[in-house]
């Protein structure tokens, strides 16, 4: 194994700013991560930024498998590639894993894409 190999880069360790449980998403820079476990601000814990998981949807997105989508930071939740990104929302950073219309309460299926996101200004 090459000595300079720091880990397999699916998962990275944040200080929080505020209180987190367990399979929320939260933003990193330009990557939106699932904490894997619950945390307060100032503890340091592993987020995961690739796979696949589920995630709030917003209740009016058409999502078709496959699609590329953004943060809804505001919202927190997945909304679909047609959408008006607001300031600070964080585009492209991942893959639909499934399909899914319009409905209210639903999570998606998201494949996370690190090093894909971008903030809109």
């Amino acid at each position: 194994m090459a000595r300079n190999r720091v880990q397999n880069g699916r998962r990275i360790d944040v200080t929080l700013s505020g209180t987190v449980a367990s399979g929320d998403a939260i933003v990193v820079g330009s990557m939106i991560g699932v904490c894997l476990v619950d945390g307060v601000a100032a503890d340091n814990i592993a987020v995961a930024i690739s796979e696949v998981y589920n995630l709030p949807k917003v209740d009016a997105a058409v999502i078709i498998q496959g699609e590329q989508v953004f943060y809804d930071v505001s919202a927190s939740e997945v909304d679909d590639e047609n959408a008006t990104p607001a300031s600070g929302d964080i585009i492209g950073f991942g893959v639909a894993w499934e399909g899914k219309g319009a409905t209210t309460g639903e999570d998606i299926a998201v494949l996370l894409t690190p090093g894909n996101g971008t903030v809109e200004p």
